[in-house]
């Protein structure tokens, strides 16, 4: 436990955790946000179509390795 000596450094020291708690709170705005944009449905639709295209384009390449 910190001792104050002055009302001034108790002053200080809520105006830093306030500030704290600003940052803190603006952290999880921006995280949420970005959580947001990949889960939304476009990006998953994207994700999945770019998965098939390279899946498919792996699959051909080694049916044409094995002559098939």
């Amino acid at each position: 436990m910190r001792v104050y000596n002055s009302f001034d450094e108790i002053d200080r020291d809520l105006r830093y955790l306030q500030l704290q708690k600003q940052v803190d709170q603006e952290t999880m705005k921006l995280n949420l946000n970005e959580v947001k944009e990949s889960l939304s449905a476009v990006a998953v639709l994207t994700s999945i179509v770019s998965s098939i295209a390279k899946k498919a384009v792996i699959l051909k390449t080694v049916n044409k390795l094995i002559g098939r």
